[in-house]
């Protein structure tokens, strides 16, 4: 069974990388069993979704220095 150091770090993987079979399989029987963990990879799709969702910045005239084009 995968520890919660693991687990977390194998859901920041999951954002980069299609996971094997055996770590998606760790990973789920890990989470349905540890509610830390459950929060933690709740709270990765949050921050997910609202960076997708949020707008490039755009510097605004009042922004930029003199000399930066």
């Amino acid at each position: 069974m995968l520890t919660c150091k693991e687990a977390t770090e194998l859901m920041s993987q999951e954002q980069d990388r299609r996971l094997g079979f055996f770590e998606r399989l760790g990973l789920r029987f890990h989470v349905a069993m540890c509610s830390g963990c459950r929060n933690y990879g709740r709270q990765m799709d949050f921050l997910r979704r609202a960076c997708r969702a949020h707008p490039a910045a755009v510097p605004t005239e009042s922004s930029t220095k003199p000399g930066d084009v």
